[in-house]
């Protein structure tokens, strides 16, 4: 395999979002890969770069190298002739057994699922048995009934296509730097077109098993912790939102607050969404759910509004969002509130999905303190509102969607 025809992109230190970085140092940590398999699955230049992150942002102590135990050797009790005839005769019938069973397992899945392993993977195993037991290919070929040919035909074809797919792997790469946890779904919607201008025949579902190949798919991570206290004398509003839909931006805003870990504490994270476009206009990290902290989010997304038409805002029953300051802070900036009935997340499901994309997608490593976490917080609204596209929004980001709204009411 050959990269020459790949330009070589110098990078640095600010290249790599903290995101990326922590997933990195997870991952290490964890167990999954260590930091040199990691440098070269990922495409990370320098030989320390890793090691240097796992220091800054690890939990482990990465300033020696680790121990390394010492192997005990076993010692064996010595057998008969008679005895060593029995026991490898005892094998060879294990390994018939286990053969006879593979073999079985193989051809049902051939022929109920169409898997064509043996085809697929012939030459993979005859490699590989090769170099392990110093066997010739002729002899392999002739015990498992193929010729030498198909392998080398197999193996010519394959070298081709991972010559032709190796640019794909810069492509993602590239994105992983910004989005460690997109789908592939948007990842594959990202890449097409490129994809179609370098003449590479990709699709969908071949993606999937590309990046699966080369250790690059993301599983899902799910939590939940209440962060809302509904039971309070506080006055609740109707819920405004059960027979109306918005059909432009800034017509209806969703706030909700989620919890964010840091190593020294817990930290809430106050959004506020666009319903339409699903576009972050305010966010404040801070130390407590505080009702100053929370309105700080709705300031946020005031200034930001570009029409003083009369707005909903919708809410869950928290005491944040019904006390007087936060109702009041509505008033003058011409919204009208609206709110669950009673403690029903899917009342406030879009809110509730956007904390779900931040998390799952972005916030997943714990970082050292608030103040780093508010630098990964930045980050991950930037890239979510510029970058990320959403299946709702027919693949689009929520920046494209809320500009060319805004324009066409603007022609209208």
């Amino acid at each position: 395999m050959t990269t020459s025809n790949i330009p070589y992109i110098k990078r640095t230190q600010r290249d790599y979002t903290l995101g990326f970085k922590l997933q990195v140092v997870a991952a290490v940590e964890k167990g999954d890969m260590t930091y040199k398999q990691a440098q070269a699955i990922y495409g990370i230049q320098g030989r320390s770069t890793v090691l240097t992150w796992l220091r800054k942002h690890g939990q482990m102590d990465w300033t020696r190298n680790p121990r390394r135990t010492a192997m005990h050797k076993t010692t064996k009790t010595k057998e008969s002739p008679a005895q060593k005839i029995m026991r490898l005769e005892k094998e060879l019938e294990d390994e018939r057994l286990k053969n006879r069973f593979y073999n079985e397992v193989i051809d049902i899945l051939d022929a109920e699922h169409g898997a064509g392993l043996r085809k697929k993977y012939i030459d993979k195993g005859a490699r590989s048995l090769q170099k392990q037991e110093s066997v010739s290919l002729s002899r392999l070929c002739r015990l498992l009934g193929f010729s030498r040919q198909s392998v080398y035909q197999r193996e010519k074809r394959m070298e081709a296509r991972q010559t032709e797919l190796e640019p794909v792997r810069q492509m993602v790469l590239e994105l992983r730097r910004y989005m460690p946890r997109l789908g592939t779904r948007k990842l594959y919607f990202l890449l097409k077109p490129k994809f179609i201008a370098q003449g590479i025949k990709l699709g969908r579902d071949a993606f999937f098993d590309y990046l699966r190949e080369e250790l690059l798919l993301v599983r899902p991570k799910r939590s939940y912790t209440k962060t809302t206290n509904s039971k309070h004398w506080m006055k609740k509003h109707p819920n405004r939102l059960k027979d109306f839909a918005p059909h432009r931006p800034e017509q209806v805003l969703v706030s909700d607050i989620t919890y964010a870990q840091s190593r020294e504490e817990t930290h809430y994270l106050s959004l506020v969404t666009d319903a339409f476009s699903r576009k972050i206009m305010g966010y404040e990290l801070s130390d407590e759910m505080k009702t100053t902290d929370v309105v700080k989010a709705l300031d946020m997304a005031i200034g930001k509004r570009r029409y003083d038409t009369p707005c909903i805002h919708h809410s869950d029953r928290g005491l944040q969002y019904c006390s007087g300051l936060y109702q009041g802070r509505l008033k003058s900036g011409n919204m009208v509130a609206s709110m669950t009935d009673g403690y029903d997340c899917y009342q406030n499901a879009l809110a509730e999905r956007v904390n779900g994309i931040l998390k799952q997608e972005f916030l997943l490593e714990t970082c050292q303190n608030i103040t780093e976490l508010e630098k990964l917080v930045s980050e991950s609204v930037l890239i979510y509102n510029s970058i990320r596209p959403h299946l709702s929004l027919g693949m689009k980001t929520p920046n494209e969607v809320h500009e060319k709204s805004q324009q066409l009411m603007l022609l209208a």
